[in-house]
Formats: C-alpha cells, sequence, structure tokens
C-alpha cells in the first residue's frame, strides 16, 4: 500500500512539472522530474512539491539566474536552493546537448 501511495505521488509530482503554467517551465521542470524525481527522499519530495506551488513567472526567474552564473547570488527562497540549483544544472546541461 505504501509503495503504491509513492508511485502515486511520483506520477503526480512528474505530471504537475509536465503542465505548468508556462511552456517554459514544462520544458525545465518536466525532464528533471522524468529522470530525478524518483531519486528524492522523502523531505526533498515535500521541498519539490511546496515548489511546484510557486508562480511560475518566479520559478522561471529563480532557476535562470542560475545558470551560466557561478558564484552569482542565487535568487528564491534559501529552503529550494538545493533544488533549483540541481533544476538548473540540468537545464543547462540539456541546453549544451
Amino acid at each position: 500500500m505504501i509503495e503504491t501511495d509513492l508511485e502515486n505521488r511520483l506520477k503526480r509530482l512528474r505530471m504537475r512539472s509536465w503542465r505548468r503554467g508556462i511552456k517554459e517551465m514544462d520544458l525545465i521542470l518536466g525532464p528533471w522530474a522524468d529522470e530525478r524525481v524518483a531519486t528524492l527522499d522523502a523531505g526533498a519530495l515535500d521541498t519539490y512539491e511546496a515548489l511546484l506551488g510557486e508562480n511560475d513567472h518566479d520559478l522561471y526567474q529563480w532557476v535562470t539566474a542560475r545558470i551560466g552564473q557561478p558564484g552569482a547570488q542565487p535568487l528564491g527562497p534559501q529552503a529550494y536552493d538545493g533544488l533549483l540549483g540541481s533544476i538548473a544544472t540540468h537545464a543547462a546541461g540539456r541546453l549544451k546537448a
């Protein structure tokens, strides 16, 4: 039962990652979620779920400000720093490919 609940939660998070308010965030969060969301522990899943509740325009700024800006002051709430960094690194890697 617990495994099914986790599977359903992961599916829901992946779907929410691909069905954002703006296409740019679909293309940033969707692929990241497909590859990484299943590897997150319970606390990180909670944080990611909270991140998905944020405004897409804010999220876009927070993620893109981290791409190609090593050492720059990161934008966004500190609670999301690790996830936003991971998402930005993943997005940057996809841009280079």
